[in-house]
């Protein structure tokens, strides 16, 4: 069934209800209101002023009818009720002025004109409503089309196709649960008889779709899992526990636990595809590290490939210490190699005299061939699009996959977005690590905030200033890095070392403004979130986020991981007039994971890591703010229907080939 073939609905209508998505009758049916209005059925002496009411009573005088230019009109009557008489008007409904006889019984929706004592009607009733609530679905609209139209043409659609709504839960699901039917489900949440039935529909089709969602990507996991195979390697567990003996700290019990699935995924003949992630500071970069070692006693190559050359400098400079009294030969291959160097690095890769790579996306030019590549690391790995953490996985023959990530994910999006990967999660810390203490403080604090900086530098400690923009704009009044850089010279320029580092500077020039910082040339570094990531100062003790506000909870909680690198008490202060009851949760913790938490709830998953994620899920009822536990147990229902053997089930052939088609 076409949306033509709905009656009532024009190629003009079509044509609008294109811009809001709606291309098929299914489009138009789960066409869900954003929000409901619940009139309760009230009388005039408790209704305040402007307030909506629903009433009933009798017409007392016959209407009068005015008509105005570009064929509008507006129609008058009085309108007796048993709290009183009141005045109706109503807009564009010239064609009920015959139904609306003296004496005739009705129900007058809309809002109330105390002073007036007028009711401007949006709706009119020919007969008293049996409900004392009325609940009104309210829709998303587009110019053209109006509140009332919309719920005619999905009613209007819900009768014409009954039987080809396709229903997505397994029929001994709907069971269990107590469901109604999806075309009961649709009627209810389109024309609510009660907030109860309401509740029961809504809760119905949300775990519809959550369970359609699951069942993708359960399957998707499932399939993976059998193209999987992988290169099953034989690993000297008397070395590797030795290697980890040489440590200068015990691994924490995440740690050990990381460490034994990837070993294990290693160890099997199914290709790894697993996600490590850990807080700011857990002690991730060591597991992979362990994890590189156990590939290199496997006989294979391993790559890991971070989002910047100072992090790729970074963990080659770590790497290199933790192996410096091992034989095993490791490269660095950035942007900024020299091509002498590049060339004997390719030759050497190919030839298998290198074990260890770490690099930038230079890992993935199309000179670089490797001999036998058995590991891929990628750090950060959101950072990298999809295509090129596909171009390194291709560099060897079906590699294991291990993604990293200091960014905590809610349990919720984890689910979802990462609901076809192994997930391994480090919580805590390792030993010696301070917690970060969090202060908030108001613009007007500022004297009492470079009496707290200046503390710290006479200590010989290093500070950030981060700034929310570049530049000044004629539209808002938010602080810039310039305007910082100018604020800091003045309390500190003469006795210590300003730079800044931003977004739009070339990759060199940003290069070597951190190096100056790594290397306690530069004593404040003031930035914007390009520093969020990965760069590790021991001697950075002290951050200050001017307009704290601006920044959502994990941005800020990514930003002030940046200090706490040692042992050195730290601190972070942020600095906002406004919303400060939401930076409270940053001053009472340091867990990431539960910041993330919060963070999902005030935000949504639209935007967690500051760009929109591709694949984004994005459901017509379903909230994963709220729906949390119906999500739960949809991905438990649907991995089981998946593992049901039974070919003839026409629904799972269905959910299947969508997938296929997708």
């Amino acid at each position: 069934m076409a949306l033509e073939d709905v009656k009532g609905i024009g190629p003009r209508t079509v044509t609008l209800l294109n811009k809001l998505s709606i291309h098929t009758v299914e489009d138009l049916v789960t066409h869900y209101p954003f929000r409901y209005e619940v009139l309760q059925r009230g009388n005039l002496k408790e209704t305040e002023d402007g307030e909506h009411i629903i009433i009933d009573g009798r017409v007392e005088s016959v209407p009068i009818l005015v008509r105005f230019k570009a064929g509008l009109n507006k129609m008058n009557f009085r309108f007796a009720t048993a709290s009183g008489v009141v005045g109706v008007s109503i807009f564009n409904r010239a064609f009920l002025k015959s139904h609306l006889t003296v004496g005739s019984g009705i129900t007058v929706i809309g809002k109330f004109d105390k002073k007036k004592n007028v009711i401007t009607a949006s709706e009119i009733k020919l007969e008293p409503l049996s409900n004392k609530v009325k609940i009104e679905p309210v829709y998303h609209l587009t110019n053209g089309i109006t509140n009332k139209n919309m719920s005619l043409y999905i009613n209007m659609a819900l009768l014409g196709c009954a039987n080809q709504i396709q229903d997505y839960i397994p029929s001994y699901l709907q069971e269990k649960y107590h469901f109604v039917n999806k075309r009961t489900a649709l009627n209810i949440v389109h024309n609510p008889p009660s907030a109860e039935k309401l509740k029961e529909a809504l809760i119905r089709l949300k775990y519809e779709e959550l369970f359609a969602f699951m069942f993708k990507i359960n399957y998707l996991k499932e399939e993976n899992k059998k193209s999987r195979s992988g290169l099953a390697r034989e690993i000297d567990h008397q070395k590797l526990d030795a290697f980890i003996q040489t440590l200068p700290f015990p691994l924490t019990t995440d740690q050990q636990k990381a460490v034994e699935m990837i070993v294990g995924d290693l160890e099997s003949n199914s290709r790894m595809n697993r996600l490590l992630q850990g807080d700011v500071g857990s002690g991730k970069t060591i597991v992979s590290f362990i994890a590189m070692y156990a590939n290199y006693l496997g006989g294979y190559q391993s790559a890991l490939m971070a989002p910047t050359e100072i992090l790729a400098t970074q963990h080659y400079a770590t790497l290199q210490k933790f192996f410096a009294n091992f034989s095993i030969r490791t490269c660095l291959l950035t942007g900024s190699t020299s091509k002498k160097e590049k060339e004997k690095i390719y030759h050497d890769l190919a030839s298998g005299e290198i074990d260890m790579i770490v690099g930038t996306h230079a890992l993935i030019q199309e000179d670089v061939i490797y001999h036998n590549l058995g590991l891929v690391i990628t750090d950060e790995q959101h950072r990298f699009g999809v295509n090129q953490r596909a171009n390194l996985e291709n560099k060897g023959y079906k590699p294991d996959i291990l993604y990293m990530s200091a960014t905590p994910i809610p349990r919720t999006y984890a689910l979802t977005i990462y609901g076809d990967m192994d997930v391994s999660t480090i919580k805590t810390r390792p030993k010696g690590r301070k917690e970060v203490k969090t202060i908030i403080k108001k613009n007007d604090e500022i004297p009492e905030i470079l009496s707290l900086m200046y503390e710290e530098l006479k200590l010989g400690h290093q500070i950030y200033v981060i700034a929310p923009l570049i530049e000044e704009s004629e539209n808002t009044d938010l602080t810039t890095v310039n305007q910082l850089k100018d604020q800091m010279n003045l309390a500190f320029g003469s006795k210590f070392k300003i730079d800044i580092v931003h977004g739009k500077m070339a990759a060199a020039a940003k290069e070597v403004s951190m190096n100056r910082f790594i290397q306690n040339q530069v004593q404040i570094l003031i930035s914007t979130t390009v520093i969020e990531v990965g760069v590790d100062v021991p001697n950075a003790t002290m951050m200050l986020i001017f307009d704290a506000d601006r920044f959502g909870l994990s941005t800020l909680h990514q930003l002030r991981g940046r200090v706490g690198r040692s042992d050195l008490a730290s601190t972070c202060i942020l600095i906002s007039n406004n919303d400060t009851k939401r930076l409270e949760i940053m001053a009472h913790t340091n867990d990431g994971f539960q910041i993330s938490e919060e963070d999902f709830k005030l935000r949504g998953h639209g935007d967690l890591f500051g760009t929109k994620q591709s694949g984004d899920m994005t459901f017509k009822v379903a909230d994963l703010t709220q729906d949390y536990k119906i999500l739960l147990q949809a991905k438990e229902d649907s991995y089981q229907y998946l593992l049901q053997d039974d070919n003839n089930d026409t629904l799972k052939k269905s959910l299947i080939t969508s997938i296929v088609h997708s």
